[in-house]
């Protein structure tokens, strides 16, 4: 339920949007200016009744607009050093052929009884290599996200490899005592 001092907030700050918007767009640039602002305005109508004096609605909006604009670079920046975290990260070199071919394959079956997001970045990441920040941005997450997927899954499967395939599992799979066999679904 809206209250008057809501009401009255909301229609003083409506009358100024388009200079609130370019007060945005000259600091954050044009294609996060709409984001801030909003943001903003349901920051301060959620506080409206904190303003005592209806004259100073504009000036007290100024305040959480230069807020909004500092989140807004924050959480950038805490974005650019995660994703250079995850670029500066070491991921190993490919397999090669001749170690490949020695390696038990039992667990590719097992990729497949993965929720499908985690069977996803698990093959991206893991068998075509992948970088998970490119798989991220693929999906439209965040770096975050696709490193805390690709755990779970590895986890996920390493359990599952463990039930399936039992002592070959627990030694690295490069002497596999399961060959020939399927795997069973778990």
């Amino acid at each position: 339920m809206t209250s008057d001092a809501q009401r009255a907030t909301v229609a003083a700050l409506l009358t100024e949007r388009e200079r609130f918007l370019a007060f945005v767009a000259k600091r954050v640039g044009r294609e996060d200016a709409e984001d801030v602002l909003q943001a903003a305005l349901a920051r301060a109508v959620a506080h409206a009744e904190d303003v005592r004096d209806d004259e100073r609605v504009v000036a007290w909006f100024y305040r959480i607009l230069r807020n909004a604009v500092a989140d807004h670079w924050r959480t950038r920046a805490s974005a650019r050093r995660g994703e250079a975290a995850l670029r500066a990260e070491p991921w190993p070199d490919s397999v090669a052929p001749e170690d490949a071919a020695a390696l038990c394959r039992c667990f590719e079956p097992l990729v497949e009884t993965l929720p499908p997001e985690q069977a996803r970045i698990l093959r991206r990441v893991d068998l075509e290599e992948a970088r998970p920040v490119d798989v991220a941005a693929e999906d439209g997450i965040t770096p975050n996200l696709a490193i805390v997927r690709l755990h779970r899954a590895r986890r996920t499967l390493r359990a599952r490899l463990l039930a399936s395939c039992r002592a070959c599992a627990e030694h690295g799979c490069l002497d596999c005592s399961c060959q020939g066999q399927e795997p069973r679904r778990i």
